[in-house]
């Protein structure tokens, strides 16, 4: 009775979220609904909320978690200070005169603006406006061109610093540590932010790399879909102008990374030097007042309380799921599943893949991670490598037909003559390429593990 109740509990969440209940108030209530029935049924220990005032101190106690608004902001004073306007303009100058070269600048640009702001749904819409009118101007395919723009868009979710992988290091050190208690073994080795932020570095590379591929391939073989731009049309190279526009977000993004890999600063650390350079470079680029800093201000606390909130219900979701005996329901399926530990891994990234259809990926993390995480570590998987699989099973979820979120974010700001069956279509080349670099890390796990071995010796 009472697994049935864990059962239960969870799929009266996903069906409430998919209703469109506010997230925050639907995993606490409907968790305080389902402890309220089960301690009058007897199916459930009282015990376990007895927990909640410890969960909620930690949580705000949390000096990782410290990171989030930091990086939010970061990321929002970088939005509005048209960085993405003028790298978009000079790489396009750069690039234009190529088959398939403003395609390419998008790939760059993307690539940077993850770097710098890592909020996806910002850089798809600011992206889709200032690019996509152009490259439909100029004779671009329109399914290349909105697949390129909001695969590029969902960088941010796997190129550090990521708020995804902030999330994710909380979750997966909790779980780590976990999986330590129910295994009896008490190694040195931990998994934090910083360690998922350098496995996850060489992944993203990949990816921007094998995005770049494919445009080149297509104006290749097809060239009438990705036509090269006239040097008269674009004008002159200015190369003082690519400087300043280039120069400014790589020496925040290098002073950021840089700081965390060299081991001079903590993720939060690294995100206050953060927050504090995109204020300089708005500052550098006339754009720093005091209603800017207040809008900035007042979009950071929005999100960061979206954040804390969801959080808060989440951990009242995992202990009156492990209240009743979800957590050994969990154990007792997979230890149960043919291929052992590969088995478990499998259906685990299929349901999260399948999940990111219609939950956040905040939700995701804070639902489903805290449930499968510790059972799969406890099984022997490495906590680096299983979490940058998760976050890049999540940003593939995010380009997926119908329910991508990105596909969402670019619908708002696509002209009405291309329809959604033109989006759909243009993302499937980039998802097959997510998930080509799901089975080469699956393949080669080094690629995610080698460099934390190398900086941090882990």
């Amino acid at each position: 009775m009472a697994e049935l109740m864990a059962i239960a509990l969870f799929a009266c969440i996903c069906l409430a979220l998919m209703a469109g209940y506010p997230v925050a108030f639907t995993l606490g209530g409907v968790s305080l609904l389902f402890a309220g029935f089960g301690v009058l049924t007897g199916t459930f220990d009282g015990g376990y909320l007895s927990a909640l005032p410890n969960r909620l101190f930690g949580i705000m106690n949390n000096q990782t978690m410290l990171a989030v608004p930091l990086f939010v902001f970061m990321g929002v004073m970088l939005e509005k200070s048209r960085v993405a306007e003028d790298l978009l303009e000079s790489m396009s100058r750069l690039f234009g005169t190529l088959r398939g070269g403003l395609a390419i600048s998008v790939c760059v640009v993307g690539a940077l603006l993850a770097a710098s702001t890592g909020i996806v749904g910002a850089t798809v819409v600011t992206m889709g406006l200032l690019a996509l009118p152009t490259m439909l101007r100029r004779g671009y395919d329109p399914a290349i061109s909105t697949g390129t723009l909001a695969a590029t868009g969902t960088l941010g979710q796997i190129i550090p610093p990521s708020i995804v992988l902030v999330l994710l290091g909380d979750v997966m050190s909790s779980a780590y540590q976990q999986a330590q208690l129910k295994m009896g073994i008490f190694s040195p080795k931990t998994v934090s932010v910083g360690d998922l932020f350098v496995g996850a570095l060489l992944p993203g590379l990949l990816l921007v790399g094998l995005y770049i591929l494919y445009i080149i391939a297509v104006a290749v073989l097809q060239p009438k879909k990705l036509p090269a731009l006239p040097q008269e049309e674009l004008g002159p190279i200015e190369w003082g102008k690519l400087i300043n526009a280039l120069f400014p977000p790589l020496l925040l993004i290098s002073a950021v990374l840089g700081s965390i890999l060299a081991g001079y600063a903590t993720p939060t650390e690294a995100a206050a030097l953060g927050a504090l350079g995109a204020m300089l470079l708005a500052f550098y680029k006339g754009k720093l007042n005091l209603t800017q800093l207040r809008n900035v201000a007042h979009g950071t606390t929005e999100i960061t309380a979206m954040v804390f909130l969801i959080l808060i219900g989440a951990s009242l979701f995992s202990l009156v799921f492990r209240g009743f005996g979800g957590e050994a329901l969990i154990e007792d399926v997979f230890a149960q599943l043919p291929g052992g530990v590969l088995g478990a891994f499998f259906l685990v990234m299929l349901v999260i893949f399948l999940l990111g259809f219609i939950l956040d990926f905040i939700e995701i993390t804070f639902v489903v991670v805290p449930i499968v995480g510790p059972v799969l570590l406890a099984m022997g998987l490495d906590p680096v490598w299983l979490g940058v699989m998760i976050a890049l099973n999540l940003q593939t979820s995010f380009l997926t037909p119908p329910f991508g979120f990105a596909l969402f974010y670019l619908r708002g700001v696509t002209p009405k003559s291309v329809p959604t069956s033109t989006i759909y279509k243009g993302v499937i080349p980039f998802i097959l390429i997510q998930v080509l670099l799901l089975v080469i890390a699956y393949l080669f796990p080094g690629l995610i593990t080698w460099l934390p071995e190398q900086i941090y010796g882990k």
